[in-house]
Formats: C-alpha cells, structure tokens, sequence
C-alpha cells in the first residue's frame, strides 16, 4: 500500500451523506471536491409535461396533478422537489462541517462543469445517485468513475430499483458497485449483494408505492457502506473487476401506467395466494 492517498471527487444529486461520513474517516481517501447538480429533471414544455404525465401516471392523476398546480396546492412533483433541496442543503452541512468543497452546479455536463471537474484532478469518480453521466464527464478522472446501483447487475439494469424486482416475484434485490462504462450499469462490477425482498400485505395492503418508498430507504446504509468498501479496495490496489455479460438480464426503464396497473393486479393475486395458504396452514395445525 503507498502513502499517496485515492484524490476522489463525489457526483451527487443530494442524499450522499451517509458516503461522505464514512470516506471523510478513511485514512487512505482524500475527497478532493462533491460536485452537486441542482437540474435533476430536464427541462420540458407544458405540453411535453402534461404528454409524460399522461403516459406514466393516466388521465386522472394528470388532471388532477394539473389543476392541483393551477390552484397552489402541494403535488408529488412538489414533495419530491422539496426532498431533492433538503437532501442537497443536508449534504452541504455536512461537507461544511468536515472542511470538504462543496460546488453545485447546473448540469455535470456544462463546459464549465467539465473544467471544474478536470481542476480536481482526481484520481477516481464516485457517482452516488445521479442521472446517466457522459463518458466525456464519468472518464475525466485518472482511473475512471464507479457507480453504486440498487439492482443485480446484469440482470436488472437501469430503474427504478425495486419496483421490477417486485414485479417479477423476485425473492432479493441486489447492489452492484460497477465502473462506470458507456451504456448503462454495464462497467465491470467490484461488489455486489442481495438483499432479501418480501412484500407485508398486512402493512401496505396494494399501496406498493408505500412499500417501495420505505425498501429503498432500507437500501440506503448498505449501499453507503459498500461504495466506501470499494473506494477503500480501489485505494488499496485490490480491487476485483468482474465483467458482465450485457446480452444477461435486461435494461428496465420508468414503468408507464400500464405496467403500474399490472403490478396492482399481480399483487392482488399474491395476496389471495397468501391468504389461501395461511388457510391450509391453519387446517393442517387444527388437524394435529
């Protein structure tokens, strides 16, 4: 091991703070800068919002979505606005608290964004939930970029996380700590993990977007740990690099209203499936 410490620079949307915590105490990393990127959604035309909108969430959400907007009151767009600004102003305490640079910026791929990023000189990048990034951004670093994603790799590429593992009847969903290549969660991977998924249909009932708002929040400390304990190997010089069979698996995208809808009627037939076997469970126990 040498003396000479990984330089690291962090791209974030916000929400890396638990990541910062645990580098800022390893000896062998220096976080030279976090890079925050305040644009997270792209800039759309009232007609392509209300298109999208129609598309992923059906008619009367949008409408009521729209007209919640015309009148000032809260939406989820709003709420998750909110929770964007808390996550980023959070991280900022806490990069101001352990001295560490904190720039936000409009967009990681602006020229002057670039050339931030190139003034680090880094040796390594850490993506810690982000939009896809461009090689010309993920590359600037000596030895490239990793990536922490919420999916077993390469069978479940892209997102969102969870909500495909649940639609497939999957039993666990993985973490996948992976170089960052040029098509989606496809860089070779460094660690990876599975994490047991079981849906309670006596806490969440059909309301899977309760469900998986918490699961993902469960998935936020091991996912932390195990992008430090990559940075930590990569530091160290033994590192493994497994390279994955992208013609394995599929890449998922946002799911539209459609697929919503069979996920509500999938889960309506596991729930009658449980309620039946509790049934004969129960039989059989009175018949010893």
């Amino acid at each position: 091991m040498s003396d000479r410490k990984l330089k690291v620079i962090v791209l974030t949307h916000g929400g890396s703070t638990r990541l910062l915590e645990l580098l800022a105490v390893d000896k062998r990393v220096e976080i030279a800068g976090i890079f925050v990127e305040t644009a997270v959604q792209p800039e759309r035309s009232l007609k392509q919002k209300f298109k999208r909108s129609i598309r992923y969430d059906g008619y009367r959400a949008t409408v009521k979505k729209f007209s919640a907007k015309v009148f000032g009151l809260k939406t989820a767009d709003t709420e998750d606005t909110g929770a964007v600004q808390k996550n980023q102003d959070e991280l900022e305490k806490c990069a101001t608290e352990l001295k560490i640079p904190l720039v936000r910026v409009d967009n990681f791929h602006d020229h002057s964004t670039i050339e931030l990023l190139k003034a680090a000189n880094a040796d390594l990048g850490i993506l810690s939930g982000t939009n896809i990034i461009k090689k010309e951004v993920f590359s600037i670093p000596r030895l490239g970029s990793i990536n922490i994603h919420q999916g077993n790799a390469p069978f479940y590429r892209g997102g969102p996380p969870v909500f495909w593992e649940l639609y497939n009847g999957e039993k666990n969903v993985g973490i996948t700590v992976h170089f960052v290549a040029a098509k989606v969660d496809t860089g070779d991977i460094i660690l990876q993990k599975m994490i047991p998924i079981e849906y309670d249909f006596d806490r969440y009932a059909l309301d899977y977007e309760r469900f998986l708002a918490d699961y993902r929040i469960s998935l936020r400390e091991p996912s932390a740990r195990m992008l430090a304990a990559a940075v930590a190997a990569i530091a160290d010089g033994v590192e493994s690099r497994t390279k994955q069979d992208a013609t394995l698996g599929k890449r998922y995208r946002l799911p539209v209203k459609a697929e919503k809808d069979m996920l509500v009627r999938i889960l309506k037939k596991r729930q009658k499936e449980t309620a039946n076997w509790d049934v004969r469970l129960s039989q059989r126990q009175d018949q010893r």
